[in-house]
This record gives C-alpha cells, sequence and structure tokens, in this order.
C-alpha cells in the first residue's frame, strides 16, 4: 500500500500548531495535504470545571486577537484588557499603558485555555485539513520527511513542530513556580490588568474571561514558597496575596483550585533541518510575564503561512489532477514534477531569519524583567521604581516598548 505523501505536516495541535494548519489552508489549493498530527483532536469541554473557574487562561494581545478572528477561531467568552497597570512592591513608581494611546480597542483579551482551543478544533474540522490522531516519530529522509504513528506511515514534502517539546539551545531557570489560580475582587475594575514585580517574582491579575469580578491570577514565588501557597487554606492564601498586591481590588475570595508551574526559558532555532521548522513552545518557551508567549508562537505560524505560500502555489500550479483544487485525495503516492522541482529551503532559510529579531528581542525582554526586579539590591529596585515612573511619565519612552507588547517586532 502506497505511503500517503502530505505537502506540510504539523507535529502538535495546540494554539500554534492547530492556528498555522488554518493559516496554511487558507492558502493552499489543496488545503487536505496539510496534515495536523497530534494524540488529541477531539474538542475540549469548554466552560468551567466541577469545582470551580479553571485558572488555565491566556493573555492575547490585540495582533493575535485580530489574527485569530479572521480564521474565524475566536472563543465565545473572553474579557477585555484595556488597561495594564504596572507596580513594584515596596517601591515608589508605577506606570499605565492604555489602549486609547496607541489607537486600539483593547490592548488585549483573556481567554480561557480549554475554550480558545474548543474553537480552534471546531474551525480546524471546516477548514479542509487533514487531521491525523496519534504521537508521531519524525525521521528526515531524501526530499521528505516521514512520520511513525502507531502502526502507520505518512511522508511529508515539510514538516513543523509545534508540539510543545521543549527546544534545545539557550536554557535558563529561575528559580521560581508559577501558582495559578482564580480570584474574586470585592472592587474590580472592568478592563484593567496588573502586573506587579516583588523580590520572589512577578504577580499578574488579568480579567477573567467568565465573570466581571473574578481575576485569574498568576504568582511567581521562588518554588518552596509556592508549594507553600499552594496548600494554605484560603483565608490564609487570601491574605497573603493581599499583603503582595494591595487593596487596589479591595478584599479577595480565592475559588477552584490552585495549580503550581516552574519556570524557565528554553530557545532554540527556527530551521531544525532541512525539511522541519519549529515555531512555538517548540521553538521558545518563555517566562509567563508580560504573557508574551503564545503571542509569540502565532507570530511564528503568521509569518510561516506567509513565507510558504508562494511555494504552495507553486506546487500545485500544474493543471494537472493532481495539482487542481477539489480533488480530494488524503494524500499522493509519489511527488508530482511540480514537487520535485519546487525547493523549499530558500524560504525556509527566509523565515528563520525574519523571526529571529523578534524572537529574540521578545525573549530578552520577558527575561530581563523578571530577574532585575528580583535581584534584591536596593539600588536596583530603586532604579527599577525610577524607570517605571519615567515610562509612566514620558509616552515616546512607553510606547516603543508598549507597541512590541501589542504586536511584537514586525519585519
Amino acid at each position: 500500500m502506497d505511503t500517503p505523501l502530505y505537502d506540510i505536516a504539523i507535529s502538535g495541535a495546540g494554539p500554534a500548531g492547530s492556528a498555522l494548519a488554518l493559516l496554511l489552508a487558507a492558502k493552499s489549493p489543496r488545503p487536505e495535504r496539510i496534515a495536523v498530527l497530534d494524540r488529541r483532536l477531539q474538542p475540549a469541554k469548554a466552560g468551567p470545571r466541577a469545582g470551580g473557574m479553571d485558572p488555565r487562561t491566556l493573555a492575547l494581545n490585540h495582533g493575535s486577537r485580530a489574527l485569530l478572528e479572521t480564521l474565524c477561531a475566536w472563543p465565545a467568552e473572553s474579557a477585555s484588557i484595556e488597561t495594564v497597570h504596572v507596580s513594584q512592591k515596596g517601591r515608589l513608581g508605577r506606570t499605565l499603558i492604555q489602549h486609547s494611546e496607541l489607537g486600539v480597542p483593547r490592548l488585549g483579551s483573556v481567554v480561557g485555555y480549554e475554550t480558545l482551543l474548543t474553537a480552534l478544533h471546531t474551525a480546524l474540522r471546516d477548514s479542509g485539513v487533514t487531521l491525523i490522531e496519534g504521537r508521531p516519530a519524525q525521521t528526515l529522509a531524501a526530499g521528505h520527511v516521514e512520520f511513525q504513528l502507531e502502526g502507520r506511515r505518512i511522508r511529508s514534502l515539510l514538516a513543523v513542530q509545534s508540539d510543545g517539546a521543549r527546544p534545545r539551545g539557550v536554557e535558563r531557570h529561575y528559580e521560581q513556580d508559577a501558582v495559578l489560580a482564580t480570584v474574586l475582587a470585592s472592587r474590580p475594575r472592568p478592563g484593567w490588568a496588573f502586573e506587579r514585580f516583588t523580590t520572589q517574582g512577578p504577580l499578574a491579575l488579568l480579567p477573567h474571561p467568565q465573570g466581571g469580578d473574578a481575576y485569574a491570577l498568576v504568582w511567581c514565588r521562588r518554588p518552596a514558597e509556592a508549594a507553600r501557597l499552594r496548600g494554605l487554606d484560603e483565608p490564609d492564601f487570601v491574605a497573603a496575596l493581599h499583603d503582595c498586591f494591595g487593596d487596589r481590588l479591595g478584599r479577595f475570595r480565592c475559588v477552584g483550585e490552585r495549580h503550581v508551574f516552574p519556570l524557565s526559558l528554553h530557545a532554540g532555532p527556527s530551521l531544525v533541518n532541512a525539511r522541519c521548522v519549529a515555531i512555538g513552545n517548540a521553538a521558545q518557551t518563555l517566562h509567563p510575564v508580560a504573557g508574551q508567549g503564545l503571542n509569540l508562537g502565532l507570530r511564528d505560524a503568521a509569518q510561516f503561512a506567509q513565507a510558504m505560500a508562494p511555494w504552495l502555489a507553486r506546487l500545485h500550479g500544474t493543471g494537472s489532477e493532481e495539482a487542481r483544487p477539489g480533488v480530494a485525495r488524503p494524500g499522493a503516492a509519489r511527488p508530482s514534477p511540480a514537487q520535485a522541482e519546487s525547493d523549499p529551503a530558500p524560504l525556509l532559510r527566509q523565515f528563520a531569519g525574519r523571526r529571529r529579531a523578534d524572537r529574540w528581542l521578545t525573549a530578552g525582554i520577558t527575561d530581563f524583567l523578571p530577574r532585575v526586579f528580583a535581584t534584591g539590591n536596593p539600588l536596583v529596585e530603586h532604579a527599577g521604581g525610577l524607570a517605571l515612573l519615567a515610562l509612566d511619565l514620558a509616552p515616546p519612552l512607553r510606547k516603543p516598548l508598549a507597541r512590541h507588547l501589542l504586536q511584537g517586532l514586525r519585519t
């Protein structure tokens, strides 16, 4: 039996991989020749868990929301961020970043992880791409990539790693864990998000998509302290939170479970080999400060789809039955002449080069911020406070940083 051959196979159907598949489907004359490989392709059950609100939320900037809306993959439930309040515990200085000064309807939005994944997988099923369930093992062969999936084998001209496996290259362990929880505030401020730096790591409170007085908490602490916070009863936990955050939102009440995740930086090359690229968490995993991880992964996906659009058009531009849209065969047994003559290597190198500046600048910002404010050095802390004050008083200093967090570095 012939082994199916696809144009591009995406390993991993998380948010970045699913968005890439939708982008490629819109650009390819043969969307059925785009394959998505993952162990879990069934739509997730959206909504809160039985034990309360699910604390796993994602902060998506304005550019990411616009992209997902064009893909018809924006979830029904979301909370807008119109103002970001940045401060430092125990020191003077704070800054406000507001949507009005950047000329956008909102700085970003907060969505539930499962509801976003459900929206993306629903859109995938209507896109015409081929969905293959299983965990693939990947091997580079002459002119293609081979995947072995639990007794079956497929081939692809190109492969994309988007499975969340940690990349190899730059590595840093922050000695911080993130405590995730959902809290209710007695004096909520609609549309406001808060980032507060402490000597143990940043604390973020984001408006929760499931309620006007609910906030998603991401509290970075040293591992032993994070474990202690997770085990506290509710009164002691909210007392510790109030002591760290202050009374800007009134009194807190904790709902649902608390989760703890270790934090580290891992970054590797976008171009893995001559036939494979990495995007999203397979290319870089970042500290959650400023919520840039998925936003960067979606920019990876958007630029890869844009870079490969000419290649996909050349593959299927011969006019033969093999190349014509609408011939819904899952894959061909052997490459067509157009496939054999169309070398993707220059486009892959171009993609990797164009992504380099945005990736490393974003990784640099998210690596620097949690470390510089957690040095414990009073001089550094005062300097950080002065920097926040300067950003607040001088829009020419504030706007470039805000613009990068809003949409990334465009090249």
